[in-house]
């Protein structure tokens, strides 16, 4: 499974492109990409301080500013008016410019998978001696509770497809993230591959519409 750097090495255009990540976090990514040649800045209400990060929301952002591309790492499904940040998105790209998105859609958790992700928490803890959901059912109640409010699957696209053209869409396991090994994501990968457990993560790259 590759990297979303890797997959943003795909779709995105060379160094020095001028770039920007919206919600950066710890601004990871963001220093990344500057690494690898780019003129990026990453902006979050809680970014880090230093010259390649802003702490300010897409909504403060200048409009008259412009970007080759834009990066949304596990930012949208927190955006309430996401239509209305996907068009503001878009009025932000050079003509030709193109938006990378990493995300994952949390109600897709079917019986299969969440039995699987249950298993590996029930192991986990286990081996760290620590407390685990004692039921799948309450797993599924925890699961639920955490993401109420969260654009799911359909809202993702369907606003995603309303403002840009699709380019690439790729759909990647996400719950090795919150089990945090290599060996996790290894084993979910070989069993999304063999269709015995669904990805909940998806890669994507798009252009404005018109």
């Amino acid at each position: 499974m590759e990297s979303f750097e890797e997959f943003l090495r795909e779709w995105l255009p060379a160094p020095p492109a001028r770039l920007l990540e919206v919600g950066c976090g710890k601004g990871a990514l963001t220093t990344a990409l500057a690494i690898a040649g780019y003129d990026v800045v990453g902006i979050d209400p809680a970014a880090p301080e230093g010259d390649l990060f802003r702490r300010l929301t897409l909504d403060d952002l200048d409009e008259a500013e412009r970007y080759d591309a834009v990066v949304a790492a596990f930012s949208l499904h927190h955006i309430r008016d996401l239509d209305g940040a996907l068009e503001k998105i878009a009025t932000l790209l050079e003509p030709g410019g193109m938006l990378a998105v990493d995300e994952f859609a949390w109600d897709l958790l079917d019986e299969p998978t969440l039995d699987w992700f249950w298993e590996q928490q029930r192991a986990l803890a286990a081996a760290a001696k620590e407390p685990a959901p004692a039921t799948r059912e309450e797993l599924r109640a925890e699961w639920d509770a955490d993401h109420l409010g969260l654009h799911g699957d359909e809202a993702l696209r369907r606003a995603l497809s309303g403002r840009f053209e699709e380019r690439a869409f790729v759909p990647v396991p996400y719950l090795h993230r919150l089990l945090g090994g290599g060996t996790s994501a290894v084993l979910e990968q070989s069993l999304v591959d063999a269709g015995a457990i669904r990805p909940l993560g998806f890669r994507y790259a798009g252009l404005p519409r018109g």
